[in-house]
């Protein structure tokens, strides 16, 4: 497995930014098809392929907090114009991984460590709330779903496959929420896991911290209790998980903020922190 990262070097006027990962084409080339009459418009959803890509390339950390968003060039990486990379950052920004500056473009949201804290203590409430909740609503197809997820999940884990692991274990969260049959507390988790997935993902780049095999057997015992319906063993279990986040989260904001963060040259043994 190969993991990527990125050079960013900042000024004042502009963000340099090299891309980490393959999802964003090299050459340059239209993600989607053109219309037949040699239009502008997509015959499918291109929207929605951008939206992905560019929510993976903020995520993955491709440019730094706090910096622009180098428009310009990933128009040319995606081969599309602004108009439609606008519409994407616009979504972005509603989910709280960028600020749009009005008429100065975007730039990647910075959080503190105090917001950090304030986050995850929301977030493992709610996550222990619907976890209780999902204990007396889940159906048995669900659940099945939640398993084969758990599963895939565990595969990427063996192969040391990150980005796919995150992506997975985003959904099983996704899911168990969803399994709560509360449309309000679920608009209320997307609306602060949208804040914190950057910081989830870059938190899997702490030095001191080994939790990955901790984490996988973290997953394991929501499986459980999931499987069970135990409800309170559950909230439990979510709430100290979304505290074991924080930790790794907060460690890695100071380790960026003593220049100690892992860099591309030992990302291949770094140890890999629960996302």
């Amino acid at each position: 497995m190969q993991f990527y990262f990125a050079f960013k070097i900042s000024t004042e006027s502009q963000s340099i930014v090299k891309p980490m990962k393959t999802t964003i084409p090299e050459t340059g080339e239209p993600i989607a098809k053109t219309a037949s009459n040699g239009g502008e418009h997509p015959e499918f959803s291109l929207h929605g392929e951008i939206l992905s890509r560019l929510r993976d390339y903020v995520v993955e950390g491709n440019i730094e907090d706090g910096a622009r968003v180098p428009e310009r060039q990933l128009c040319d990486m995606f081969g599309i114009s602004r108009t439609p990379l606008r519409e994407a950052l616009k979504v972005l920004a509603a989910e709280g991984l960028i600020e749009l500056l009005p008429n100065r473009g975007a730039r990647v949201r910075q959080l503190s460590g105090h917001d950090l804290e304030e986050l995850f203590e929301v977030m493992g409430g709610l996550e222990s709330l619907a976890g209780r909740l999902a204990c007396e609503t889940i159906t048995d197809e669900e659940l099945a779903e939640i398993e084969q997820l758990h599963y895939e999940m565990y595969g990427h884990y063996l192969h040391r496959d990150m980005h796919n692991y995150f992506l997975i274990n985003q959904r099983i969260h996704e899911r168990i929420v969803a399994a709560s049959r509360n449309e309000t507390l679920r608009a209320t988790y997307a609306n602060f896991a949208g804040r914190i997935r950057r910081v989830r993902y870059s938190a899997n780049f702490a030095r001191k911290r080994q939790r990955w095999a901790e984490a996988m057997r973290e997953h394991e015992a929501i499986l459980d209790a999931l499987r069970r319906r135990a409800g309170s063993e559950l909230s439990d279990i979510l709430f100290h998980h979304l505290r074991n986040k924080r930790a790794a989260a907060v460690e890695h904001l100071a380790e960026i903020e003593n220049g100690t963060s892992a860099s591309a040259g030992d990302s291949q043994s770094l140890p890999i922190v629960n996302s």
